[in-house]
């Protein structure tokens, strides 16, 4: 049996034209190799799985690759680039700060440092966690980063660049990573799908990505355990399922009642949510982004904010045309205060169904005005 590689490690990006979502730090750093303004010390600072050890990874390549392509990116037949793409690239090091964060693990780094690479231009060292060192060890760095040997390029990458001290930050070029994009993770997810031979539904796909919350490796994560669920076919029924998210189906049922002032249906639909075992106060926040998503799609210049599959942004943008602006206004107020009281509240289950009965009387108090 053929052993399973999971997507995160089998698409990993290994061109800068691949690495999604980040263009205009991949353009910058394009740029930097061009014209030969190669920096001694760099910080790569984001969010988790956003990118930042697979660009610090890339960079390293194509610096020391001898064939560059007109597109700045690296040849892939030269020694460097097949010893790296191989994983026996002895000019490129990485550290683990998490597990190697005291002052003599950073005393044998900068011992290495020394050694000038046998292939390629440079020796390339990726200090991933960095902020993970303890006071004395960023000391004991300081130094070494400050006035590296000609050869040597430090990419530190970190999660929490709040926590580095500020001498660090001030010897290096700074590079905050976005989160990737809803939109930009569907593409990949797409393509990924396609090179796999796997058939989806894309408000299924936009699901996973919404899930994964702008982390493209946790939206690999989440694709590759929905399509071991749903066996090679990603349907929208599939991905709520196996991920435990409520139907937005829900939603526009309980906003139909609203309007309809039918108290008893939106009591039986929260009843029967939550016989499925959801929180009651996901469910709040799930009503109020709802209807959030409701509000922005009554104006065509505010529609571009929905971040929805196409068939659910119909959804939207048909419902949308029967809800009151007035409604809407009152009925995020309703939820928010809803939300605010449901953690001192002792009765948590009253308090969101006395929110819901005020939200279903709210147009006839409001024909009443």
């Amino acid at each position: 049996m053929e052993n399973f590689i999971v997507s995160a490690r089998k698409y990993r990006p290994d061109s800068f034209r691949s690495v999604v979502g980040q263009g205009s730090i991949t353009a910058t750093l394009k740029n930097a190799i061009k014209n030969n303004h190669l920096g001694h010390a760099y910080l790569f600072s984001g969010p988790r799985g956003v990118g930042k050890t697979t660009c610090a990874r890339i960079f390293a390549k194509t610096i020391n690759c001898k064939n560059l392509s007109d597109t700045i990116e690296a040849c892939n037949e030269c020694e460097s680039c097949k010893s790296f793409n191989e994983n026996r690239a002895y000019n490129i090091h990485e550290l683990d700060a998490a597990s190697n964060n005291s002052v003599d693990d950073i005393r044998s780094l900068t011992e290495q440092v020394r050694i000038p690479p046998q292939v390629g231009k440079y020796s390339v060292y990726i200090i991933d966690e960095v902020h993970m060192l303890s006071q004395q060890a960023f000391n004991a760095f300081l130094k070494t980063l400050e006035e590296p040997p000609a050869h040597a390029i430090f990419i530190l990458a970190t999660t929490e660049k709040h926590k580095i001290i500020p001498t660090i930050l001030s010897r290096c070029q700074i590079y905050d990573f976005n989160r990737i994009k809803t939109n930009d993770a569907v593409d990949y997810l797409k393509y990924i799908a396609g090179e796999e031979g796997i058939t989806f539904e894309e408000d299924a796909l936009h699901i996973i990505a919404q899930k994964a919350e702008g982390a493209m490796r946790d939206a690999l994560s989440i694709f590759d355990q929905v399509v071991s669920f749903s066996e090679k076919n990603i349907t929208y029924a599939a991905v709520i399922g196996n991920l435990n998210i409520l139907d937005v189906e829900y939603y526009f049922r309980l906003s139909a009642n609203f309007l309809e002032n039918n108290v008893a249906a939106v009591l039986l639909t929260f009843n029967e949510i939550l016989e499925k075992g959801f929180d009651p106060r996901n469910f709040m926040g799930g009503l109020a982004s709802h209807l959030r998503d409701l509000l922005v799609s009554k104006d065509a210049a505010t529609a571009v904010l929905l971040d929805v599959g196409a068939n659910i942004r119909d959804q939207y943008l048909e419902q949308a045309r029967a809800m009151p602006v007035e409604f809407l206004y009152e009925a995020l107020e309703i939820c928010n205060e809803a939300d605010l009281q449901f953690r001192g509240s002792r009765n948590q289950r009253l308090t969101i169904e006395l929110a819901l009965v005020r939200l279903t009387n709210l147009t006839m108090v409001q024909k009443k005005k």
